[in-house]
């Protein structure tokens, strides 16, 4: 193998696929980049086994071959260099990178020992604008479980019916909902229902979040494949496979609250604020505060007491209609719920005390988040 290509560009893609090469130690290989010359294409592949990802690098093939060398050493080592041409050469089982003043010979593997990225049929396909899909991944992806003794609750619940895709997360305290018109080329009738580990869904935010002015060169999409056990993003010259989560997503729909009895608009930053001073005094575990939204006064009052640090009341203008009435939530569920909403307003609404409440956006978005009551 011999190749060449421009610093900046090399240094993108290790960027990109390096991330997932982490420190295995049953299988070492898994610890290596995979740099593939082929067909005129530079090719950067890293896996776990369970993601897959792989990075096209602009650059010119003199001699096709494959290679695997360590992924740390490689990327920080072209991340030192000049911004100049890197010639790369493989020879026996050795990396040879030279570029100006500088020349390495990185020990590597064989590429045969690496595993196979898996294939996944790319006829049918559903896409979303970047920056769009990027948010509803974060505004969903934090309320999966961190325990993964319930396997799906691990993971983010995509529901595709035609051109309208519905995610969802639960760690059964709170839960989060978007849904957002996406395309695709499916003629089917059929739902499609999947479940994606959050850890892929955080890789994928990740290389996202890199793409500069949102992959304005190649049209600003990410476009999404599915197959039977895998789902395949594809965003500019980016690849990335991952396995899904077998089993079935609880029915949630069930557990979100219909006709409340009392709903809230609010300033959603005043409230963030009356929060944060509230959680000051809330009980150490527990995390409690008290949410009350006194009939007829035009106001919501949130409070916490401890026996240890003291107690805090802090009322707050607000439009309350419907009856009096008072729940106890986690701060910090709160918390993460009201900075993932948009907009300046939000909406409360309450049914009594041992029912969920759910917070939306004023401006109805296509967004809802809930959270499970502390029982008094």
């Amino acid at each position: 193998m011999k190749i060449s290509a421009i610093q900046e560009n090399l240094k993108q893609g290790l960027f990109i696929v390096s991330h997932i090469a982490g420190k295995n130690i049953n299988l070492p290989i898994l610890n290596n980049i995979l740099i593939k010359a082929k067909e005129g294409n530079i090719k950067l592949i890293t896996t776990n086994l369970e993601i897959g990802i792989v990075s096209a690098v602009r650059g010119k093939v003199e001699k096709e071959g494959s290679f695997t060398v360590d992924s740390k050493i490689i990327a920080d080592y072209i991340n030192l260099l000049p911004n100049k041409k890197i010639n790369i050469e493989q020879k026996e089982n050795k990396l040879i990178i030279e570029t100006e003043n500088y020349k390495t010979k990185i020990i590597g593997q064989p590429a045969e020992e690496f595993p196979l990225i898996p294939e996944v049929d790319k006829k049918t396909y559903y896409s979303a604008k970047i920056n769009e899909f990027k948010q509803i991944l974060i505004q969903t992806a934090f309320a999966v479980s961190a325990n993964e003794s319930r396997l799906e609750l691990s993971g983010v619940f995509f529901n595709f019916n035609k051109n309208i895709l519905t995610l969802a997360a639960t760690d059964s305290y709170r839960l989060a909902e978007k849904i957002i018109n996406v395309k695709t080329n499916s003629s089917g009738e059929e739902n499609k229902k999947i479940i994606i580990p959050a850890k892929t869904l955080q890789e994928l935010i990740r290389i996202l979040s890199g793409e500069q002015d949102g992959g304005a060169e190649y049209g600003g999409e990410i476009k999404f494949y599915l197959s039977d056990n895998q789902i395949l993003f594809t965003v500019g010259s980016t690849e990335l496979v991952s396995r899904l989560i077998e089993g079935q997503y609880p029915d949630y729909k069930q557990i979100i609250p219909v006709n409340p009895k009392t709903v809230t608009i609010i300033n959603r930053q005043e409230l963030i604020r009356a929060v944060k001073t509230s959680s000051l005094f809330s009980k150490t575990g527990i995390n409690d505060i008290n949410l009350d939204f006194p009939k007829g006064k035009k106001q919501v009052v949130v409070s916490s007491a401890s026996g240890q640090a003291g107690e805090n009341i802090t009322e707050l203008e607000a439009n309350v209609v419907g009856d009096d009435n008072s729940v106890v939530v986690n701060y910090r569920f709160l918390l993460d719920g009201l900075n993932n909403i948009e907009g300046e307003n939000i909406k409360i609404e309450v049914i009594d005390s041992n029912t969920p409440c759910i917070l939306r956006s004023e401006k109805e978005d296509g967004y809802l988040y809930i959270i499970m009551p502390i029982k008094q």
